[in-house]
């Protein structure tokens, strides 16, 4: 069964940073591309970035592009969303997502939260 967890989703002040955290199970990690999306309530959710399965390859939204930096450890199962220089338009609910076999999964969700 695929299995996808965030984790280190926090309340921060703008300007400041945060780390999520994605591990993976249930599938071949290593072969996909993987991806951080966000949602807020009545709008679409947005891809934020990707990492090819080497992790040479990513890709960014312009909003959170020079922000945003993805990685991964192949090793561990996991791939990471650094994000610094926080804005409160960065508020919104963080989803890990893999696509296999034509069906995208999710991660449970996790809330991140940009105010003074």
């Amino acid at each position: 069964q695929v299995q996808l967890v965030e984790s280190g989703g926090d309340l921060v002040q703008p300007g400041g940073s945060l780390r999520l955290s994605c591990a993976a199970s249930g599938f071949a990690f290593w072969v996909y591309w993987m991806s951080w999306y966000r949602q807020v309530a009545g709008k679409e959710r947005e891809l934020v970035a990707s990492i090819s399965r080497d992790g040479i390859s990513t890709t960014y939204a312009d909003s959170v592009k020079g922000r945003f930096t993805v990685s991964r450890d192949n090793a561990k199962n996991t791939v990471d969303l650094q994000m610094n220089s926080l804005k409160p338009e960065d508020t919104a609910v963080y989803y890990c997502n893999v696509e296999r076999d034509g069906v995208r999964y999710w991660g449970q969700g996790i809330q991140v939260t940009v105010s003074s």
